[in-house]
């Protein structure tokens, strides 16, 4: 699957999610209602157990519908004068979800999704010229979080959906350009789940767990109000995801001679990662 993936032409993505509200007592009362709704269906087990709707609200960042994402950090490969690699780094995370998901969407820009069904695809081998080569998307556990969250939370948002995002009512089948690293890991394996600090474990790269991890991201944003300590942890998911794909490349060698850049944040205007 990955023998025609070029590494310059693949975002490496991470977002990270918090409740949409700092406590299950700060939603609107009509929403309220539907988490209790929702709940009742999707944590009987929890209810059962003796844990309450307020509670269980602490994993409203989870769902689309009660969450929100606060840091979306992109990684991309370059190819420098001297034929290595720099791999560049940037954040867009802010209080105003809707402006993160701006700055991610411009940072997407033009780009198109390689070999898949989607009427916008290209491949390499339909066109010389390298702007209309088609690009991925790459994230841990991606396929089942990442790329539907940012949909459904575009579209709350009014946000208009990039092209190699716009996959609704596709097939995963038909959608190669979305890279998982978990996905790829399993093996066509139900049971292949695996965190992304256990698989770089595994490959010897050191954990991006290593201050916060994601169950600790909303007292994070809501109580200690650090946003920056997130972009910091969402960043290192982003590094270590590169890092794992490499190893699936059977190019893990190349990251000590990687240039690692990380961009200003808070924004600096017109920075961006441009999809050449």
């Amino acid at each position: 699957m990955l023998r025609n993936v070029d590494l310059t032409r693949v975002f490496f993505v991470d977002i990270e999610t918090v409740p949409g509200h700092a406590t299950h007592a700060e939603l609107p009362a009509a929403h309220q209602s539907l988490w209790k709704k929702f709940c009742e269906k999707r944590h009987a087990r929890e209810l059962a157990d003796g844990q309450s709707h307020e509670e269980l609200f602490a994993n409203g960042g989870l769902y689309a519908e009660f969450g929100k994402i606060v840091c979306i950090s992109v990684g991309k490969f370059y190819q420098r004068a001297d034929e290595t690699l720099e791999f560049k780094v940037k954040s867009f995370a802010s209080d105003d979800e809707c402006e993160v998901l701006r700055g991610f969407a411009r940072a997407l820009g033009e780009a198109k999704p390689y070999g898949t069904k989607l009427p916008t695809a290209t491949t390499t081998r339909q066109h010389d010229d390298a702007k209309r080569i088609g690009h991925y998307l790459c994230a841990h556990n991606g396929r089942e979080f990442d790329y539907g969250y940012l949909g459904r939370r575009m579209l709350i948002c009014g946000q208009a959906i990039p092209t190699m995002l716009d996959i609704a009512g596709y097939k995963g089948w038909d959608l190669p350009h979305l890279l998982d690293t978990m996905d790829l890991w399993k093996f066509g394996d139900f049971k292949g789940t695996i965190s992304l600090a256990l698989l770089a474990g595994v490959f010897g790269i050191p954990s991006p767990k290593d201050d916060i991890d994601g169950s600790q991201v909303g007292h994070t944003y809501w109580t200690e109000k650090d946003l920056k300590r997130i972009v910091t942890y969402c960043e290192k998911d982003v590094i270590t995801t590169a890092r794992v794909f490499l190893h699936y490349l059977g190019q893990q060698a190349l990251w000590p001679e990687v240039q690692l850049t990380h961009m200003p944040w808070p924004a600096v205007p017109l920075m961006r990662i441009a999809a050449v």
